[in-house]
């Protein structure tokens, strides 16, 4: 399994990004997926997550009505789509596959296969 992520890169506050997760492998239709940024000296947090289907997502509280998840099983790919950013957003963004259940979907270490991150940068 390998997860590239893309998207990332120079944005205004109040501005939009879309991040990108591209997943090679045959399980993706049958993945739960999230995305989790680190800011530096910072720890990595949880940003939201989507079941295999789609019907559940869930979001860090701060970010609720920002930011919003989906993805496409046809592409084996997840989005994060990104408004209303703001320079506390910036921060390596990364995906990852979770390997445990959904109510550990917020901790890092429920996930067991990571992308590279995509740096998203909010300038004020």
């Amino acid at each position: 399994v390998q997860l590239q992520a893309s998207g990332g890169g120079l944005v205004q506050a109040g501005g939009s990004q879309r991040l990108s997760c591209a997943y090679s492998g045959r399980t993706f239709s049958m993945c739960t997926m999230g995305w989790f940024r680190q800011a530096p000296g910072k720890e990595r947090e949880f940003v939201a997550v989507i079941n295999w289907s789609g019907s559940m997502t869930s979001y860090a509280d701060s970010l609720k009505g920002r930011f919003t998840i989906s993805r496409d099983n046809a592409q084996n790919t997840v989005y994060l789509q990104m408004n209303s950013l703001k320079p506390d957003d910036t921060a390596v963004y990364y995906c990852a596959r979770e390997s445990g259940p959904w109510t550990t979907r917020y901790l890092p270490s429920s996930y067991d296969y990571w992308g590279q991150g995509t740096q998203v940068t909010v300038s004020s």
